[in-house]
């Protein structure tokens, strides 16, 4: 190496990322409207926590396939997905349909303002309001606030970066860190409102998402249906790619799913 004989370079493996996220429970109240949760979204700075706690390391997530011909970020949708997905009109939104849409970003700087004011128009829409600085059901005076559980300190960095945005909105978050016992007892109970996870991912997906991503599992304790996704058009895409014969009808099945789960605003992307 040191007399440059070897060559040291970075590539693709084009391998899946998977997913990894903050999760919305959406069975809890707080975030049942999804105008709330695509607002969050709009309050995480990747930008920022990137080149300030991972030395500018890592690349935004923007597929639950990421990195992988299974992703459906940047691709169009075909006509075997249009298909498929055509029983479900409202599922998909266009930006993700036709592939242009990427999640929101930043300069960098800690502060911005562009992203602010899109979400406070989304929870204004959701009905919320101001008051003396708290972000507040416009009906019944309650400040929105929500709770994020983590199974480790070394989650703090990332989750009180984000905590710290939200919160300039008015918003009230809360990080309680639980003994690895007690967490996973409260993911099989789904008693939490927000939690850090990661799905992981291959080029083979098969029945395990339908313990991810389906109603019957959003309804049964203990699965990884953590988000409690119940979407019908998630289920029939999961039942496309389980029947799929080709490849090619297999891989539409999967870029599909990717875009009814993305258009859900079920999570807040990570990254990888």
């Amino acid at each position: 190496v040191l007399e440059h004989r070897a060559v040291k370079r970075e590539f693709d493996i084009a391998l899946p990322a998977g997913m990894t996220a903050l999760v919305f429970n959406t069975r809890r109240a707080v975030f049942k409207d999804p105008r709330v949760r695509e607002a969050l979204i709009y309050l995480f700075d990747f930008e920022w926590i990137n080149r300030t706690l991972y030395a500018g390391l890592y690349r935004r997530t923007q597929s639950y396939f990421e990195r992988s011909i299974l992703a459906s970020a940047g691709r169009p949708a075909d006509a075997r997905e249009r298909e498929i997905l055509a029983p479900f009109p409202a599922a998909v939104k266009p930006a993700f349909m036709d592939g242009t849409y990427r999640f929101p970003t930043t300069d960098g700087s800690g502060r911005s303002r562009e992203n602010q004011e899109k979400a406070f128009r989304l929870l204004q829409e959701a009905g919320y309001e101001l008051r003396g600085g708290r972000l507040v059901e416009a009906e019944s005076g309650r400040q929105l606030e929500f709770e994020i559980l983590a199974s480790s300190t070394s989650q703090e960095g990332l989750l009180l970066s984000f905590a710290r945005d939200v919160e300039r909105l008015g918003i009230k978050v809360k990080l309680r860190v639980v003994d690895g016992a007690q967490y996973q007892q409260r993911l099989t109970d789904y008693d939490y409102d927000m939690i850090q996870n990661t799905w992981s991912s291959s080029l083979s997906p098969g029945n395990e998402q339908l313990f991810r991503w389906s109603t019957a599992a959003a309804k049964t304790p203990g699965t990884y249906n953590f988000a409690g996704v119940e979407n019908a058009a998630a289920d029939a895409m999961i039942e496309a790619l389980l029947a799929a014969k080709s490849e090619s009808d297999f891989v539409s099945a999967v870029r599909a799913l990717d875009r009814v789960l993305l258009s859900g605003d079920y999570v807040i992307p990570l990254f990888f």
